[in-house]
């Protein structure tokens, strides 16, 4: 149950939200199966069902519950979509190409660092992806990217910590394309 709840809230959310929070969780798993934290987006929902009460009556808190979990998914889905990795450069476009003095074996081993770092990338699980990149790309601090994502500061550096071990790995497999 959410913390610090009126007890007139706290009785109908007892009796009228809380009995449907397994079958929406097994739910959201059978529909969704990509989605890697289903207590999170459950949780998101019931916080916003809570807000909706505020503003007035609700008449299917099941319906209302499952929409916006649905929503929240979908929204979800659609970022795991977008977010997707290309070499860091191209080097086709790249200076380094211009200069004839630059040695071509030089080039072609960075090209394929490039290529193996960004499969190493595309393998994360997509929360740790999106940290990673935050992180890596974009420079942010682990408490912006907690702020920016809406995670806590030890679900961003567990996240990160993760991210690093998991492509040291990937890069010393032998096996991997």
């Amino acid at each position: 149950m959410p913390p610090n709840l009126a007890p007139e809230t706290a009785t109908w959310y007892h009796a009228e939200v809380h009995p449907h929070c397994p079958a929406l969780r097994a739910w959201l798993l059978a529909r969704f199966p990509s989605l890697t934290d289903v207590d999170d987006l459950v949780q998101e929902a019931l916080s916003r069902l809570l807000k909706a009460r505020e503003t007035g009556e609700i008449r299917s808190v099941r319906a209302l519950l499952f929409t916006t979990a649905r929503n929240l998914a979908l929204d979800v889905v659609r970022r795991q979509k977008v977010v997707s990795f290309e070499p860091i450069t191209d080097m086709a476009d790249s200076s380094v190409l211009a200069d004839e003095a630059t040695d071509v074996v030089a080039i072609v081993s960075k090209q394929q660092e490039l290529e193996i770092l960004t499969q190493a990338i595309q393998s994360l699980p997509p929360r740790c992806r999106r940290i990673f990149t935050l992180r890596t790309a974009y420079g942010m601090t682990q408490k912006e990217i907690a702020d920016h994502l809406g995670v806590s500061l030890s679900t961003v550096e567990k996240d990160m910590s993760r991210s690093v071990r998991q492509c040291a790995t990937f890069f010393k497999d032998p096996d991997r394309g």
